[in-house]
């Protein structure tokens, strides 16, 4: 299993520190912390280079189980004169210790980003397990808002191309999927005050993209037949990345409600795209909702859903 949420990471080269009330090792643990936004999965073992490490300090640990003896300081990591952080030594730390956010995945089940101004400079940074370029993919997610003006949903950008995939909507009746800068457009009904659950597939071999509204399909169009796309990308929610990782403009923000946001490295069945649609059960995904790996940066917050959307 990867570092997720029940997980702790033990410090490398550093033996037991004694034995617990029950007879339990006592090894000294990192927590984990901030890391790259870029980065891999943290291997066991390997100490975090960056970021806070998690206190376990007064009512937090008496919460957890970790008493004050079970907590000392450790030399900081990032040479800030020698400002001391916090690592448990506990015999046995309960699972479910809350961590930074991108240090593990997040259950989003019935939640939702609000993203609460308008105009807004606020984003929510994605962290997919991609191992290498994409032939196909699927993106899929759901959004709730009054605007009118354009604005992006889901931006995909690697150092070579800022809109390597972007799903971007510049007017309440259209749709633009981009693949490598290049896009396509699909017109739609104008909604009706209430959530919109959209799906776009792409296949290299073929160029084909697909569109799917409310789990209904459009018709398909053609798009960067024999383009491959780029693995080391910064994804985001929120603002379209006219360079890696920012060059945003706000009057292309986001405000309102996204939820469901699903990648997947390959093209969806028609019954897969109905199953998202319906939040039914879906296949493994190199981005997905009910395991997220995430940061907020702005005025964004998760809340539960105000009203039933579709499915359970």
């Amino acid at each position: 299993m990867e570092p997720g949420a029940d997980e702790i990471l033990p410090l490398p080269n550093q033996a037991a520190a004694g034995q617990g009330a029950q007879g339990a090792v006592r090894q000294p643990y990192l927590l984990a912390g901030h890391t790259d936004v870029l980065g891999g999965p943290i291997p066991k073992g390997v100490r975090l280079p960056e970021g806070p490490q998690r206190r376990l300090r007064g009512a937090e640990g008496a919460r957890l189980g970790v008493s004050r003896e079970d907590v000392r300081d450790v030399e900081s990591p990032r040479g800030d004169g020698g400002k001391a952080q916090r690592q448990s030594e506990g015999a046995a730390v309960p699972p479910g210790l809350p961590v930074h956010p991108l240090s593990c995945p997040q259950d989003l089940y019935r939640k939702v980003f609000v993203f609460r101004k308008d105009p807004s400079d606020a984003y929510v940074v994605l962290r997919a397990k991609l191992e290498q370029p994409l032939q196909n993919f699927t993106v899929c997610l759901r959004s709730y808002t009054d605007l009118t003006r354009p604005h992006s949903l889901f931006s995909y950008a690697t150092k070579a191309q800022d809109n390597e995939i972007l799903l971007f909507k510049p007017k309440p009746s259209e749709y633009r999927l981009y693949v490598g800068g290049k896009f396509v457009t699909f017109r739609v009904p104008e909604g009706h005050g209430d959530w919109e659950h959209v799906c776009a597939s792409w296949e290299s071999a073929t160029g084909i993209a697909e569109f799917w509204l409310n789990g209904k399909p459009w018709p398909r169009k053609g798009l960067q037949r024999g383009y491959t796309v780029g693995v080391e990308a910064a994804i985001l929610l929120g603002q379209e990345q006219d360079a890696f990782g920012g060059g945003f403009d706000v009057y292309n923000s986001f405000s309102g409600e996204l939820a469901e946001v699903y990648l997947w490295d390959v093209g969806l069945s028609p019954d897969k795209m109905r199953a998202a649609y319906q939040s039914l059960y879906l296949p493994p995904a190199v981005l997905a909702w009910k395991s997220l790996v995430y940061e907020v940066k702005g005025d964004v917050v998760v809340k539960p859903r105000l009203r039933k959307v579709l499915g359970p």
